[in-house]
């Protein structure tokens, strides 16, 4: 019946200490789960904004063309 008293309600079957160790090791993988959603977010910004400019996405289609110039050759 004292194991009982250790945990920390009904349906809970942690002690005090198993649910501090929980704690720790779920925030640190929520802090460098989050740490990487942000820095992969930042890349894709780079890679192509989410908002277009002044001319739209038209300012990509150069970069568009130059690449399928880059390319096709290798492909084919």
């Amino acid at each position: 019946m004292s194991e009982d008293n250790d945990r920390f309600g009904p349906g809970a079957y942690l002690t005090p200490e198993e649910a501090k160790e929980f704690h720790k090791i779920f925030v640190s993988s929520f802090i460098g789960f989050t740490i990487i959603a942000i820095i992969a977010h930042v890349l894709v910004w780079m890679w192509r904004p989410w908002f277009p400019g002044v001319n739209g996405y038209a300012a990509l289609d150069d970069g568009i063309r130059v690449a399928q110039a880059t390319l096709m050759p290798l492909l084919g």
